[in-house]
């Protein structure tokens, strides 16, 4: 296979599809539920995003889709290739960059994407490499030993095993976690570019501004089932209000502490007009502290994930049978 071969055949289907996707573990206290009944797809050429709190289940569904767990009951495919019964079309067709730093600390960059092509039989992948290492920024860094790479470095190099076999479809499961805001630009950029070429890409992400700037749909789960699936657009006009922001060092009323994100002296409160706006500062001033730094801003992804998690009902028991 040449670095230049499609690493897939073109479908008419979805990029990733999953179908009632169940994941029950045993424990020493009973069976815990982590997937319950997932169904969703990954549209081909788009940016999807997949969030939820930690423990929803996030890494759990890239595992499966990955091959690297297998379902307790459902499917999940790749460009309609079934992740266990044609794993091989599944894993060539796919890219994925986990959570965790995994690497081989005996080879240099370079030599550790040449075994990496070779994993998919890809010969001469010369030129591939030379633009993911540059385009990662890592050109400086290709013939230095992994160990001697920085933890930002580490995670470029992950992206670029990730892609070494040019994948149609790729994961970022947590890709920019811990990582300064360069490589965050450098990397946002090349999938931008990718995408633009017809990649598809599925990102998780706790930095909700990266999934409302990239994403153009967006699934929320919570407790190992889907609590909302819209485009990103339809999720932000769900916010019911503005957001108050100020500055204050005392204490909130109980009243406003109960609605508030507060951030060490950054508060934000929902505000649905100007009487509200009046009436929380008020309220804050009686209490005895300062406000100043105040402005109103329209509610972002952010807002409306909040909201989302604490409306969504529990369907699951936890995950635990009785």
């Amino acid at each position: 296979m040449s670095a230049s071969a499609p690493s897939s055949r073109s479908t008419t289907g979805p990029a990733i599809a999953f179908r009632d996707v169940v994941k029950t573990y045993d424990t020493p206290k009973g069976p815990f539920r982590a997937l319950g009944g997932v169904s969703f797809d990954v549209e081909q050429g788009e940016i999807f995003g997949l969030l939820g709190p930690n423990g929803a289940g996030k890494t759990t569904l890239i595992s499966i889709l990955a091959g690297l767990s297998r379902a307790t009951s459902g499917h999940a495919s790749v460009l309609g290739h079934d992740v266990v019964a044609d794993y091989g079309q599944a894993r060539r067709a796919l890219g994925v960059v986990p959570q965790e730093l995994v690497f081989d600390p005996f080879f240099s960059l370079r030599e550790a994407l040449r075994i990496q092509s070779g994993y998919f039989g890809i010969k001469n992948n010369g030129d591939w490499i030379d633009d993911l290492l540059h385009s990662l920024g890592l050109a400086d860094k290709a013939n230095a030993n992994m160990r001697q790479l920085s933890g930002g470095m580490k995670r470029r190099v992950m992206v670029a095993q990730a892609l070494v076999h040019k994948p149609k479809v790729i994961v970022l499961d947590e890709p920019t976690a811990g990582v300064d805001v360069e490589l965050r630009q450098t990397l946002w950029q090349f999938v931008s570019r990718l995408n633009r070429e017809g990649s598809t890409v599925l990102l998780t992400t706790h930095y909700l501004e990266e999934a409302e700037a990239l994403c153009g749909r967006i699934a929320m789960i919570k407790r190992g089932q889907v609590v909302a699936l819209e485009k990103t657009s339809t999720l932000l006009s769900r916010a019911s209000s503005n957001v108050l922001r100020f500055k204050t060092d005392g204490h909130l009323p109980p009243e406003l502490m109960a609605n508030a994100r507060v951030t060490g002296r950054v508060v934000q409160l929902p505000a649905h007009n100007a009487l509200e706006v009046e009436q929380i500062l008020a309220a804050v001033r009686q209490a005895g502290a300062a406000v100043d730094d105040i402005e109103i801003r329209k509610a972002d992804l952010e807002d409306v994930f909040l909201d989302v998690m604490a409306e969504a009902s529990a369907p699951i028991s936890e995950g635990r049978s009785t």
